[in-house]
């Protein structure tokens, strides 16, 4: 099936090197076969079942194009379009307060490419930010496990020094001391709420 984004692009799906076998990957995670999504979407029902938040990951509009039916009890959907850009991926309420915020994983060691995010993210973050909402990144370190909270304040920060001219990274470093580590626990899996209340609350 093929997906388009809005400049006409092909949405590629990055192959997983599954068969790829390296001493970080034989590492014994509690938190193995899970994805950063999955772990973040667990959190989420934790939350709403408990009457902690409502958050929830943003759907993206899909345009359908072109559908076949090699039985009339099936379809089977050939090529898609998304019709915009995406913001960020998950919002919410938590204690009367607009929570907005993107998910990352990067296999690099030692930072975070800025890459990985897009201007129009961020822009939405910015006015989220202005309107005094809580906007940030959580950032994980997947060949570690590790998981870094960082106010959207702080992001813009390394995003306008590669705009202007700057390392188009932000150090693991710059993560440790700007951000807030995230320890894994069992439920929820990633108590990210936690740091926002102390963070802001």
């Amino acid at each position: 099936m093929n997906f388009h984004y809005p400049n006409g692009k092909k949405f590629i799906q990055k192959a997983s090197p599954a068969n790829k076998k390296t001493a970080a990957q034989k590492v014994s995670y509690s938190n193995r076969g899970m994805t950063l999504e999955e772990d973040i979407n667990e959190t989420n029902q934790y939350y709403l079942a408990n009457g902690v938040a409502v958050i929830h990951k943003k759907p993206t509009p899909v345009q359908i194009v072109d559908v076949h039916y090699p039985q009339r009890s099936a379809a089977v959907i050939k090529e898609a379009y998304f019709k915009q850009p995406s913001t960020t991926d998950y919002n919410g309420l938590y204690k009367g307060r607009y929570i907005d915020f993107e998910a990352k994983e990067t296999r690099n060691k030692t930072s975070f490419p800025l890459q990985n995010l897009h201007s129009h993210q961020i822009q939405h973050m910015k006015q989220v930010d202005e309107q005094d909402g809580i906007a940030f990144i959580l950032i994980r370190f997947s060949m570690t496990e590790e998981i870094f909270f960082m106010k959207f304040i702080e992001l813009y920060k390394y995003w306008q020094r590669m705009n202007q001219g700057g390392r188009k990274s932000i150090k693991k470093e710059e993560i440790e001391a700007d951000g807030v580590k995230i320890s894994l626990g069992f439920h929820p899996r990633i108590d990210y709420l936690k740091t926002v209340h102390s963070l802001y609350f």
